[in-house]
């Protein structure tokens, strides 16, 4: 497991799992302990998660889930049970992700993905259902929800404006875009969103589901 903290030293960078994804902490500012904050794709490794989150007298206020991946969620399970009710967000188009019936999903996608579901079979535990269906235009804590479709039908991004922040999940990376074979991807949903996304303030700084931040001007740069 690696670990980084971003330039904001109030929000922490874990990079977690098998498949390098980033988790981000972000805290909502308040002079009470512990403070609230949002977690951004739990993805895996759920003890250094809960850890961090002790050690720094944090309680998860939102978990917001950028898709549905089992990459993205896999600590989900363990965080409910370690801390309580937690309102869970995700796009209503990948809530099929979440709840009783969502190892059948995760089963198929990792199927697609890898030609076998091994890795889904060695973490699963039953995932808990979503407490937030988000569609576009949304709001959770200082967030606004961007619905960008692509990677997978649900796929979004976590704006904060005023930061000028973007937690874009896997459809955009540092010189980089997310697959569209997986169940529910789709080429030209993904190219409109990268439309979409490039149109933007370039200073806005995005901060993917894998792989290092970068600004939307050095990702227009890298796509013309």
């Amino acid at each position: 497991m690696e670990e980084n903290i971003i330039e904001d030293s109030d929000v922490e960078h874990i990079v977690l799992g098998a498949l390098a994804t980033n988790c981000w902490i972000i805290p909502f500012k308040g002079p009470s302990e512990p403070r609230y904050c949002a977690i951004i794709d739990p993805g895996a490794d759920a003890p250094a998660i809960i850890a961090r989150l002790k050690r720094r007298k944090l309680r998860p206020q939102y978990i917001l889930l950028t898709h549905g991946h089992f990459d993205h969620i896999a600590a989900l399970p363990d965080l409910v049970e370690t801390f309580g009710p937690i309102e869970i967000a995700i796009h209503r188009n990948d809530a099929v992700y979440l709840g009783p019936d969502a190892y059948e999903a995760h089963h198929a996608s990792f199927t697609a993905a890898a030609g076998d579901a091994a890795l889904v079979d060695a973490l699963w535990k039953p995932m808990p259902s979503a407490t937030v269906l988000i569609a576009e235009g949304n709001t959770l804590g200082p967030f606004t929800v961007l619905h960008l479709p692509g990677h997978s039908a649900g796929s979004v991004g976590f704006y904060d404006e005023q930061k000028g922040w973007l937690f874009c999940g896997d459809t955009l990376f540092k010189n980089g875009a997310g697959r569209t074979d997986l169940p529910g991807g789709d080429e030209e949903l993904l190219a409109a969103s990268l439309s979409r996304l490039l149109a933007m303030n370039g200073s806005i700084r995005i901060f993917p589901g894998h792989g290092p931040v970068s600004t939307l001007e050095q990702e227009r740069r890298y796509y013309t």
